[in-house]
């Protein structure tokens, strides 16, 4: 049986508040300081905090003990239009008409409209065996794109790993271009190690420079070494030479297998993990950067397209173009193994 609870923004409030509660499952709502409202939702395992109305940002995870996302210079989330504007967060959904980082001839936001998106609706999900945070949100303008997207996140019963999905249907009688990714911000832990099922020498090093990074002389000389293939980055142990950012990229990933499986390997015995379907996501990205204010291992960012804006996908031939009605939808698996 299916049991559905709508949320409501009075629901919240500086007060914490149990709105549901069993032998397995809580979920607790409550409001930061910053006026934005939370749900810490919590099994047998650990909690994920979800802001329900607030792009269904995934704000906090935190699994077996051990706190899974990156070190950021935010005590909580902020409002804001960007996702710059509260880059503390454990996982966002990027896109979903534009993606990534803007080139100068783009006209979108780091990672597009879909991660400060205000909710017009959120609701639980309660099943025998899990729990749901969803929501659903109306993007239209005039002269424009329509699309409705529906985000979610589950938890299972007595499980360290969680789902988190995103639907995305095309509302209007044109075609919409669609990209996406699941941003997940891991934990930076050094000495780490990284294994996936695909060759690692389908692991590219990224050749363009953001706006965003601003190059240092050691930084290029540490990039021409990886390119040059003096060095290979599957380890996190040479922290200093990740500041900039250290990305790559893994391109046309169904050759090489449908179901993929990424994992970073902790030294203190447990491993994050994350699963998805190279048929719903082609393409994936490996952000690596440790500084004093945010340090960052995210193994795998798995995508529809490379994260470098609009036009490069546009140009690439890995932009989807969503019929009109048509649906999408994405799923990927993660937490700690």
């Amino acid at each position: 049986m299916k049991t559905t609870i709508s949320l409501t923004k009075n629901q919240f409030s500086q007060k914490e508040n149990t709105i549901l509660e069993n032998d397995e499952f809580q979920v607790v709502s409550f409001k930061y300081s910053s006026g934005i409202e939370a749900l810490r939702v919590s099994n047998s395992k650990g909690f994920i905090v979800v802001l329900p109305f607030y792009g269904q940002i995934i704000w906090d995870a935190v699994f077996e003990g051990h706190n899974l996302k990156m070190k950021n210079m935010f005590n909580e989330p902020k409002v804001g239009t960007s996702i710059i504007d509260t880059y503390g967060c454990f996982a966002f959904h990027s896109g979903i008409i534009r993606n990534g980082c803007p080139s100068p001839e783009d006209d979108h936001p780091l990672h597009g409209e879909m991660p400060c998106a205000l909710m017009d609706s959120a609701w639980l999900v309660l099943e025998k065996n899990s729990i749901s945070v969803s929501g659903s949100f109306e993007y239209v303008k005039g002269f424009g794109d329509h699309y409705l997207a529906k985000p979610e996140v589950t938890l299972k019963s007595g499980s360290s790993l969680f789902d988190i999905k995103m639907q995305v249907t095309n509302l209007a009688n044109v075609e919409m271009p669609l990209q996406y990714m699941c941003h997940m911000n891991y934990c930076y832990e050094h000495g780490a190690s990284f294994s996936q099922n695909i060759p690692n020498e389908v692991i590219s090093l990224r050749q363009s420079i953001p706006a965003h990074v601003k190059p240092t002389p050691k930084w290029l000389d540490f990039n021409d070494k990886i390119k040059q293939g003096n060095y290979t980055l599957e380890s996190l142990n040479d922290d200093e030479m990740y500041d900039p950012e250290i990305v790559f990229f893994m391109d046309n990933l169904q050759q090489y297998q449908e179901s993929l499986e990424f994992k970073m390997h902790s030294p203190k015995g447990h491993s994050y993990i994350t699963k998805f379907s190279s048929k719903e996501l082609n393409f994936a990205t490996r952000w690596i950067l440790f500084n004093s204010d945010q340090q960052v291992g995210a193994f795998v960012l798995p995508a529809t397209c490379r994260p470098e804006g609009f036009l490069a996908a546009k140009n690439s031939g890995s932009l989807i173009m969503l019929a009109p009605k048509e649906t999408r939808s994405f799923t990927v698996t993660t937490g700690i193994e």
